[in-house]
């Protein structure tokens, strides 16, 4: 799921989906990517369980997954408090030598 995240295209798109459920077309319309593209981007986002599509009617919109978003949040803050951990270490072991 990192991987998903660690292209900025997506975020943007995560973050326009964030104001409301689109199709690849309208968010295409809003960033400067192609609808080609954000099609290949939602893919992604779509497979690691990040968004999911809404039928309306023929149009395919698609939904971010709020509880994944948060449960990701949650591991990254994981993460980096572990690192802080190791870095107040470090220093400590640095400063006493």
């Amino acid at each position: 799921m990192c991987s998903a995240l660690a292209d900025e295209t997506r975020w943007s798109i995560l973050t326009a989906l964030g104001q409301g459920d689109a199709s690849a077309s309208a968010l295409a319309r809003h960033l400067p990517v192609t609808r080609q593209a954000i099609a290949k981007h939602l893919a992604v986002l779509h497979d690691v369980g990040l968004v999911e599509t809404v039928h309306v009617g023929r149009e395919v919109r698609y939904h971010v997954i709020g509880a994944e978003l948060s449960a990701m949040a949650r591991h990254l803050d994981a993460i980096g408090t572990a690192w802080d951990q190791r870095l107040s270490a470090i220093k400590h072991i640095a400063e006493n030598l």
